[in-house]
């Protein structure tokens, strides 16, 4: 009984303790330190959907954890060597009840992850019936193409340049050079994805998503950029001498700018879309590429 009441006593200011932590944690510390957390909105639609995913399985492995350390702790303490002692201490096998519980948490705790990170998957992986807008986004090395299918223009990039100034720090690039993609706020996005070469990976992180671009296929991507915001992008594939330069931004932005800028394609004469005829990769099923008969 007065066991039990000293652990109520310890277990009251060690919860207040975690209270009072947790309370003055910020946006970015309660969402795991993910990027994409900095103000009071999240980037995207998913973005809350990933975080928790994250969030969630961290404190479940960081508990399991602390059961597994507290135990081997407690059985290095309990049963260590006492002086005097001699020879092996007392052989147990077959501890039934020990072996069903490390069989079962496991189990448990895989189907839970599964099914979770399923849920999860289905959700962002949805596609929309009827999108807003609709991007094609070309990789290839090192740089990237995009064709807004929907309003009938296109921006080809080029490979981040280097900053010759001086006066700059080692390693940076004109930003100004950077492809940038523009997306509309609030508003429903598919993105295709399509490699001209190697497999690469358009990767935003502050969106808490990635997805391989991979030759001969199509992939997707669908979202809704819910704040405004430019958010710095990558290739998260290694794709050969300069993948580090593949770099790009996306730029979240009101409707009125969004058309403002297919205008500007428009008057710089970047009308209908970059197509596949610019691929690297010719060695592809559909190609007509030459097969070798031998």
């Amino acid at each position: 009984m007065r066991h039990n009441r000293r652990f109520r006593w310890a277990a009251v200011p060690v919860a207040a303790l975690v209270v009072l932590v947790l309370a003055g944690c910020s946006q970015s510390q309660l969402n795991g330190f993910l990027p994409g957390f900095d103000g009071k909105t999240p980037v995207t639609n998913h973005t809350e959907l990933m975080s928790g995913l994250w969030v969630t399985s961290w404190i479940v492995l960081l508990l399991v954890g602390l059961l597994v350390w507290g135990l081997i702790i407690w059985c290095v303490i309990v049963y260590r060597r006492r002086k005097g002692q001699t020879g092996l201490p007392v052989q147990l096998r077959y501890n039934m009840p020990i072996e069903i519980f490390y069989t079962i948490v496991p189990l448990v705790l895989i189907i839970g992850f599964f099914a979770f990170t399923t849920k999860a998957q289905d959700t962002i992986e949805k596609p929309y019936a009827h999108p807003d807008i609709t991007v094609q986004v070309y990789a290839k090395q090192w740089s990237w193409d995009f064709n807004y299918l929907s309003n009938g223009v296109y921006d080809p990039g080029i490979q981040a340049q280097n900053d010759n100034d001086p006066n700059a720090p080692a390693g940076t690039v004109i930003e100004s050079q950077i492809p940038t993609l523009y997306l509309p706020v609030d508003k429903k996005v598919t993105i295709k994805l399509n490699s001209r070469d190697v497999i690469h990976s358009f990767w935003v992180p502050a969106f808490l998503y990635k997805k391989d671009v991979i030759p001969g296929h199509t992939n997707y991507m669908y979202l809704e950029p819910t704040r405004k915001g430019t958010y710095v992008g990558k290739c998260a594939e290694l794709c050969g001498e300069y993948h580090s330069a593949m770099l790009f931004n996306v730029k979240v932005v009101s409707d009125d700018e969004y058309l403002q800028h297919m205008q500007d394609l428009k008057d710089r004469g970047y009308t209908g879309k970059l197509g596949s005829d610019e691929d690297r990769n010719l060695n592809l099923p559909g190609t007509g590429a030459p097969k070798n008969n031998d």
